[in-house]
């Protein structure tokens, strides 16, 4: 650096930690030497979540969240979609890189959660990251729903009317928290308002603050690895993990790499199928929403598909209270227990790649459970349909209420001391 450069970072650094910052989290960060595939998420939904607020504030300037119908008997929210799709310069594209954005936040956060799950992320001394990063999925899953409702058109009128009302069967304060939640008797202008604010202010001031929370928890205890070992516990003399590397700039090269995979895929959706087969963006979501007129079915985005299917597969009431409203408790339960996964296993091991053949057979089981509540999700009910997402039900809380005891018996190999390279 010349003298003058060097002499206004010093000047910064007597006011900023801008240096000591750095060398924390980047430079000086030391991770471990063999991360692979799937520790590329993680970097890819924080770009997800920079495109998300990018595309948002362009499209904000050219929304109006207003149910009211304009001169051509067309709501004007409904209408300001469609006109920064036709006529503000690029606004196709910043419309279709936010809807896109959102299906690809959820993928790149499943895969995520999904790496945790195989190499153990969420167990001691990364309790707390597990609860963030549980947060963070509540807080996306909000934020995803109240952005749903904003283009104002079928789907989104029905489907807001829909999970709103199921707060309704709460006993007690469940018809007064409907309203509260509505701001309205039913789903109107007063509602859509309600949301806009949410989704564009309260939810994502929410979001970056356990993002930053995760980050920081992550970047305290250190990343785990595929061989589930701490590098943390065998150092050199200069106090640096035998196992480590700086995370700068052997994994932010790396990172580059998955990024500019991940936009060619993102990239090619965006511009080629940017409806995404009907699932990133419903077809029935393109006709205005009409309140006297009721879609045959009614189906969330399907990344809310597999919780769905749950809340729809408890049929039948309980203790005199109304199935809906354990169908609600059900959808809520299977978000809620992801957070106690720390506390569940017990497994000798972290990884999954030193656990024995029980543990790997019931997470396939899981896993293809789950595929199934969310294809059910989608479709209309059926009574075989039912039948199926009842069973598959049962089989997601199983995988987590029975932890304790498979993970206990499973025969495990030992874990190495340092890090393999598989």
């Amino acid at each position: 650096m010349t003298t003058k450069s060097q002499q206004l970072l010093n000047w910064v650094d007597e006011r900023f930690p801008l240096t000591s910052t750095w060398k924390a989290h980047l430079s000086e960060y030391y991770a471990p030497k063999n991360f692979n595939f799937w520790y590329f998420f993680g970097s890819l939904a924080l770009l997800v979540l920079v495109i998300q607020i990018l595309t948002g504030i362009f499209l904000v300037m050219h929304y109006k969240p207003d149910a009211s119908l304009n001169a051509s008997g067309i709501p004007v929210a409904f209408a300001s979609v469609e006109y920064i799709m036709r006529e503000v310069p690029g606004g196709w594209l910043i419309r279709y890189l936010h809807s896109t954005g959102a299906s690809a936040f959820f993928i790149v956060v499943y895969l995520h959660m999904f790496r945790g799950l195989l190499y153990g992320s969420y167990r001691k001394p990364r309790e707390l990251i597990w609860i963030f990063g549980t947060l963070i999925f509540l807080a996306l899953m909000a934020e995803a729903f109240m952005g749903y409702l904003l283009p104002w058109g079928q789907m989104s009128f029905w489907g807001a009317q829909v999970i709103v009302n199921l707060f309704s069967a709460i006993p007690v304060i469940g018809p007064d928290l409907s309203v509260v939640i509505r701001g309205d008797f039913v789903v109107s202008d007063a509602t859509l308002n309600r949301f806009f604010s949410f989704h564009v202010i309260a939810v994502p001031l929410v979001l970056i603050g356990l993002v930053v929370a995760h980050i920081v928890a992550l970047h305290e205890v250190g990343s785990n690895n595929p061989d589930g070992v701490e590098i943390k516990k065998k150092k050199d003399a200069n106090g640096i993990p035998l196992d480590g590397i700086p995370f700068h700039p052997y994994y932010t090269v790396k990172d580059i790499v998955g990024v500019v995979g991940f936009l060619i895929f993102f990239s090619a959706i965006v511009f080629f199928a940017p409806e995404g087969g009907g699932y990133f963006l419903e077809y029935n979501n393109f006709i205005p929403a009409d309140p006297l007129k009721t879609p045959p079915h009614i189906a969330p985005v399907w990344y809310f598909t597999p919780f769905y299917s749950i809340l729809r597969a408890v049929t039948y009431p309980l203790f005199g209270i109304d199935a809906k409203f354990w169908g609600v408790v059900a959808m809520g339960a299977a978000v809620v227990i992801i957070a106690f996964l720390p506390w569940l296993d017990r497994s000798p091991v972290k990884s999954i790649r030193y656990k024995g053949g029980l543990f790997k057979g019931i997470l396939a089981v899981f896993i293809v459970s789950f595929f199934i509540l969310g294809y059910l999700g989608v479709l209309p009910p059926t009574p075989g349909r039912t039948l199926v997402a009842q069973i598959c039900s049962v089989i997601y809380f199983a995988f987590f209420l029975a932890m304790p005891w498979y993970s206990k018996i499973d025969k495990c190999q030992p874990e190495p001391d340092r890090v393999t390279f598989k």
